[in-house]
C-alpha cells in the first residue's frame, strides 16, 4: 500500500513507452522519474495527481511532471473504459531541447507539467484522436505525431495547473502515511460513517497528527476527502439508473438536500440534470 517507484522501460527500438494499462482494481499509488501522458475515456474516476484530488467525466488528458506522486486514472472504475499512456524522459531527444529554438515551447511545457496539468475542450479532442491513432503507425511517424501533440498542448490554453507548488515525491517518501490504507478504509466505509480515528490509528498516528497531515498533503480535510470520493460513487450510481433518493442514502448522505447541495456545488449540476445529461 505504501508508495511505489515503478521502473519504465523504452518499448523495444523507440526513446519512449507507448501503451494502454488496465488497472481498474488495482490501487497504484506510484512515481516515476520519467515525464507521463495520460488519456482516459470512462463515465467517472478519480484524478489524484501530487496533492490535486478530483474527479474526471467522460475524459481526462493530463500531463505528469518527473517524480510527481499519481494514482492511476482507472481505479475504481466501474464501467468501461480506455486508457492511453505515454511515459518519456525530458532527454528522449537528447539536448535538442537546448539546442532547437522551434522546441522552446515543448520544453517550457514540460517545466510546467511539475505541477500536473490537465487539459480541456478542443485540445483534448484533437490530441486525444492523435494518442488513439498512435498505434497504427511506425515508430518514426510515432515519434513525430508525439511532437506535434506536445507542441499543441504547449500552445494551448485550454489547461488547469492542478497543484500550485512542486508536489515531487521527495515530499512524500519520508511519510509514514499510506495512502492506500486511507483509500481502502475510505472504500470500504464511505456509505457508512467513514472514522477519522481508525483511519488515523491504522497509519499509527494520532487523529490531531493525521488531521495535520492530511489537510497538508492534499489541501483538504478528512471530511471534504470523504464526501468526494462519495460524490464520485454517486456518480457512477447515477450512470446505472439509480434513484436520486435511492443513490443519495447508498452513497452515505443522510439528508436529500445536503446531498443536492454538495453534489451540484462539486460537479456544477443536480443529480437528477447529471443523470438525464448521461
Amino acid at each position: 500500500m505504501k508508495i511505489q517507484k515503478e521502473i519504465v522501460r523504452p518499448d523495444p527500438g523507440q526513446s519512449f513507452r507507448l501503451f494502454t494499462p488496465r488497472l481498474r482494481n488495482s490501487f497504484y499509488w506510484h512515481y516515476h522519474p520519467e515525464y507521463e501522458l495520460v488519456y482516459v475515456e470512462a463515465a467517472t474516476g478519480i484524478r489524484h495527481v501530487g496533492q490535486h484530488i478530483s474527479s474526471y467525466m467522460e475524459s481526462d488528458l493530463v500531463m505528469i511532471g518527473s517524480n510527481i506522486p499519481h494514482l492511476n486514472f482507472d481505479y475504481g472504475v466501474k464501467t468501461e473504459y480506455r486508457q492511453v499512456v505515454v511515459q518519456l524522459k525530458q532527454d528522449f531527444l537528447g539536448d535538442a531541447f537546448q539546442r532547437t529554438p522551434e522546441l522552446e515551447h515543448v520544453e517550457w511545457l514540460f517545466d510546467r507539467s511539475i505541477y500536473g496539468l490537465s487539459f480541456y475542450g478542443k485540445t483534448k479532442a484533437s490530441t486525444s484522436a492523435m494518442l488513439k491513432n498512435m498505434r497504427l503507425l511506425d515508430p518514426f511517424n510515432q515519434l513525430l505525431e508525439l511532437l506535434r501533440i506536445f507542441q499543441i498542448l504547449a500552445h494551448s490554453t485550454e489547461v488547469i495547473q492542478l497543484n500550485d507548488r512542486d508536489t515531487s515525491v521527495k515530499l512524500f517518501l519520508d511519510d509514514k502515511i499510506r495512502m492506500g490504507a486511507i483509500y481502502k478504509y475510505i472504500h470500504a466505509n464511505y456509505n457508512e460513517r467513514p472514522d477519522v480515528n481508525k483511519v488515523a490509528a491504522s497509519v499509527h498516528l494520532s487523529t490531531p497528527a493525521f488531521c495535520r497531515y492530511f489537510k497538508k498533503q492534499t489541501n483538504m480535510t478528512f471530511t471534504e476527502f470523504v464526501n468526494q470520493y462519495r460524490i464520485t460513487q454517486a456518480k457512477t450510481m447515477l450512470l446505472k439508473g439509480m434513484r436520486v433518493s435511492e443513490v443519495c442514502y447508498d452513497s452515505g448522505f443522510e439528508s436529500l438536500s445536503y446531498f443536492n447541495k454538495l453534489f451540484r456545488k462539486l460537479t456544477g449540476e443536480n443529480p437528477s440534470a447529471f443523470r438525464m445529461k448521461y
